[in-house]
């Protein structure tokens, strides 16, 4: 069975990713760790983040930039068929400390507004290929995702949107290949329902969120939360050289 903090640890990953634009699982996936292992964790996780990003879709579709859809999404899709076919088979602890590290240098660059990238073919399908990567690989591939699409500066219902529907479309590729790993066992059917319903009430919750705050505010929060995920990644990995 699994416990109610789980559940409350998943309505408020989905308020925070929603205001961000990214991270539900990225919160969520460390937490689910303390009452199963990685693959249990890793698609219900998952099945919670399409859950999510799918919401966002449906309550920001008006503001989906679909230029960079098509540039960034699909290399996404394609990579995260790489990362997800090869997660049995790498050392994730390190992938995540060299994007940890990453993420935090973006930060540090991004603070005072000197980092900006043009949403150009080159950046788009560089930014899709590393994102999708890591989202198979590791389930956290958002944060990056984020990094990249904050850089083009998008309005907040903007950024939000458009990374919402390429995560969902990340999602849908990447749960197949987990379920016919045989990630999801029959006694966890049940908390699939309870998934999407508690995604749509912090997906709502995290739009009335982000009504009120400003632009410049909004920019600031994505990168304190990018920069929090990226210190948490390296501090991980460090632990783990160091054992």
């Amino acid at each position: 069975m699994i416990p109610i903090l789980f559940w409350v640890a998943a309505f408020f990953s989905e308020v925070i990713g929603t205001v961000a634009g990214f991270g539900s699982s990225t919160f969520l996936l460390p937490i689910a760790l303390f009452w199963m292992d990685f693959p249990t964790a890793l698609i219900l996780v998952a099945i919670f983040h399409l859950s999510g990003s799918g919401w966002r879709v449906l309550l920001f579709h008006r503001r989906i930039d679909f230029a960079i859809i098509l540039r960034f999404g699909i290399p996404s899709i394609i990579f995260t068929v790489v990362g997800a076919a090869i997660v049995n088979y790498t050392p994730q602890i390190l992938l995540k400390m060299i994007l940890g590290l990453f993420l935090v240098f973006y930060v540090l660059l991004s603070w005072k507004n000197h980092f900006f990238l043009q949403p150009t073919m080159r950046n788009n399908l560089l930014g899709g290929s590393l994102s999708g990567f890591f989202a198979g690989l590791i389930g956290t591939g958002g944060a990056l995702r984020g990094a990249f699409l904050a850089s083009m500066r998008l309005e907040k219902s903007a950024y939000i949107a458009t990374a919402a529907l390429i995560s969902l479309a990340v999602d849908l590729t990447r749960i197949p290949i987990y379920l016919a790993s045989g990630f999801l066992t029959p006694d966890l059917f049940y908390a699939v329902p309870f998934l999407v319903i508690i995604a749509l009430l912090g997906s709502f919750t995290g739009k009335k969120i982000v009504r009120y705050i400003p632009q410049k505010m909004f920019r600031r929060i994505v990168l304190v939360a990018i920069g929090v995920i990226g210190l948490k990644f390296v501090y991980e990995g460090i632990l783990f050289l160091w054992r």
